[in-house]
């Protein structure tokens, strides 16, 4: 059995607090679209007490076929990129925004433990785009570090992102 992510640091809780805050007070609204880190981004937004209108949804799309139904993703864009690659995480941004009213999308796909032969443990690219278009990327090679470990600095990188955007 891999470990799950045990808990979540004090400074990453209050780095969702100061988005959110940020969010709030800019009457900002975010939305997600989360492949390896399975919802914990989203839940970890909303967690945080007082700032709820600031989170709008979340989108856990988990599988290929998910990205596509669920954010309107070609199927052929990523067979040609692959899942976990910067196309397709830009991709789920957009797509998250065009299927929500949020304002900022954070997306984020990556091998938070072993996949395919070839494939890079610990790889994970994210993007964060806000509906007037602008749009932040980050490629993070976290190691063969086990499943919580990525998905826990996955969220740190995340949370990073989102106070750029909510800035």
């Amino acid at each position: 059995m891999t470990e799950p992510l045990d808990a979540i640091p004090g400074a990453v809780v209050a780095a969702a607090t100061r988005v959110l805050e940020a969010a709030c007070a800019r009457d900002l609204s975010i939305v997600t679209a989360e492949s390896c880190t399975g919802g914990l981004l989203a839940s970890l937004l909303t967690d945080v007490e007082g700032a709820s209108h600031a989170f709008e949804r979340g989108f856990v799309v988990y599988s290929s076929k998910a990205k596509c139904e669920l954010l309107g993703i070609a199927a052929e864009q990523i067979d040609r990129c692959g899942a976990v690659s910067e196309d397709v995480a830009r991709a789920m941004a957009e797509g998250a925004l065009r299927h929500s009213d949020g304002d900022v999308a954070l997306a984020i796909t990556g091998f938070a433990g072993p996949g395919a032969p070839g494939d890079e443990p610990g790889l994970v690219h994210l993007a964060c785009r806000r509906r007037d278009g602008v749009t932040w990327h980050r490629e993070c090679h976290f190691g063969d570090v086990g499943r919580g470990a990525v998905r826990g600095a996955a969220l740190k990188v995340a949370l990073e992102l989102l106070e750029r955007a909510v800035a």
